[in-house]
């Protein structure tokens, strides 16, 4: 469920109480993924934001969809019966930075106009969200 509602082939994760939980900016759309689940994302760039055990006190947050999270280690893999046997050895396969692989021809050309007009959330807080359509 997780592969499909994240687009890949895990979710990052980190869960914390309900409590302590609260959005600065904008709403989370929820879908209902099950009886006992439903899923947050933002209705603006369809970013998917939660996983939400409807019976439990705690929520868990899309890990990449905060401001800095570069000190958030995942701790424990949960699901692993779908995952991909490949999956472990990611690391040793090609990698390249974006536009800079052989095959990209002129995509590289085309990051800085992506880049400016990019729609979703950004890495740090903006006055103005959704952006204005130019």
């Amino acid at each position: 469920m997780c592969q499909k509602q994240f687009g890949g082939f895990f979710a990052a994760l980190a869960s914390l109480p309900k409590a302590s939980f609260s959005v600065t900016r904008g709403v989370v759309s929820n879908f209902h993924s099950s009886a006992d689940v439903q899923r947050g994302f933002c209705k603006d760039c369809s970013t998917p934001l939660t996983y939400d055990p409807l019976k439990r006190d705690s929520i868990s947050i899309a890990i990449p969809t905060l401001d800095d999270y570069s000190e958030i280690i995942p701790e424990i893999q949960y699901g692993i019966e779908a995952r991909q046997s490949w999956v472990g050895d990611l690391y040793k396969i090609p990698a390249d930075v974006s536009g800079e692989d052989a095959q990209s021809n002129d995509f590289a050309k085309l990051l800085p106009g992506i880049a400016a007009s990019n729609r979703q959330h950004p890495d740090h807080d903006t006055e103005l969200w959704p952006p204005e359509e130019a």
